[in-house]
């Protein structure tokens, strides 16, 4: 089988060739900007395409009938391609998990301070040519709550308990871990001086933060999403702030990325934005590309390095 990596970025490309020469896999790397209509085109005589971010609409995959496998740098690939026409096409779809749980963790645990101490606020002022001190939120002896409790909510879990927070979550199956007591969602939200989205996203949790449980949160609490941002309703959220319910929203994601320029999140009050960069570091990127090779060196059928 020939592969094929569709999307290879530039500051990329020279941590690709490094772990490529370590699984000594054959893939064919395209560094250059392309124009989507071209991949049927790109891909001719490839078994296996390798995307890091290119979506694949359905009248471009419907060209690709060579394709017998899909190679994606992430876990939702419904949000490049559709899956249910790749089954009809007999294309496999493979994706990756839990290759940036330290670095969306970290993060995480980053914009929570940062809410808490109004970091962003003060900045602006300050480089506007101001100064103004704002009272702040010590996190320690502060309950955190994790609406999901998969390998990002169990590495922030960690971390939070190393500065003191009490810890518990909420996830859709049952979970036993030393850092974090399960406990009701109703509570959680309640409860907690800091909600921490950590769902995955599909239809079932699309808008799962609605406005209604924005407003059983605990008056004056924090929310921080690293997660996805349909998971979140965010015209309740806007007005949440608006009113004081909640103190600070601070968030990586948001639905429509990138955030539209006329976006009422952009002027919000107490809000952090960051650009869905959760997951970019060098170390998650590495791991990436790791994950990728090991998939792809199967389905060339070479040995294990």
């Amino acid at each position: 089988m020939r592969a094929k990596f569709v999307d290879c970025g530039a500051a990329q490309y020279c941590l690709w060739q490094d772990a490529q020469r370590q699984f000594n896999v054959p893939v064919d790397v395209n560094t250059d900007a392309f124009d989507p209509a071209d991949l049927p085109t790109m891909l001719d005589g490839y078994d296996i395409a390798i995307s890091d971010h290119t979506r694949f609409a359905p009248g471009i995959l419907a060209q690709c009938g060579g394709l017998r496998h899909f190679i994606y740098f992430g876990t939702g690939a419904a949000n490049i391609l559709d899956l249910a026409q790749a089954e009809r096409m007999g294309i496999e779809v493979h994706t990756i998990r839990n290759y940036g749980d330290i670095t969306v963790a970290e993060l995480c645990v980053g914009l929570m301070m940062a809410a808490a101490r109004q970091i962003a606020e003060q900045h602006m002022v300050l480089r506007a040519g101001g100064w103004k001190k704002l009272e702040g939120l010590e996190l320690h002896g502060r309950r955190v709550g994790l609406v999901g409790f998969g390998g990002v909510g169990r590495e922030v879990a960690r971390i939070c308990r190393g500065i003191g927070m009490e810890v518990v979550a909420w996830n859709r199956s049952p979970f036993s871990d030393t850092n974090a007591r399960s406990v009701s969602l109703e509570e959680l939200l309640s409860s907690s001086d800091v909600v921490s989205l950590h769902l995955g996203f599909n239809e079932a949790t699309r808008g799962f933060l609605s406005r209604a449980r924005l407003r059983v949160m605990k008056p004056g609490s924090i929310l921080v999403n690293t997660a996805r941002g349909a998971l979140l309703d965010e015209t309740g959220l806007v007005e949440a702030p608006c009113d004081g319910h909640i103190a600070h929203a601070a968030l990586d994601v948001v639905e429509t990325e990138p955030l539209p320029a006329d976006s009422p999140l952009r002027s919000a009050p107490n809000l952090t934005l960051t650009a869905h960069c959760g997951f970019w570091t060098e170390s998650a990127t590495i791991n990436q590309m790791r994950l990728v090779l090991g998939i792809a060196k199967r389905l060339v059928g070479t040995a294990a390095p």
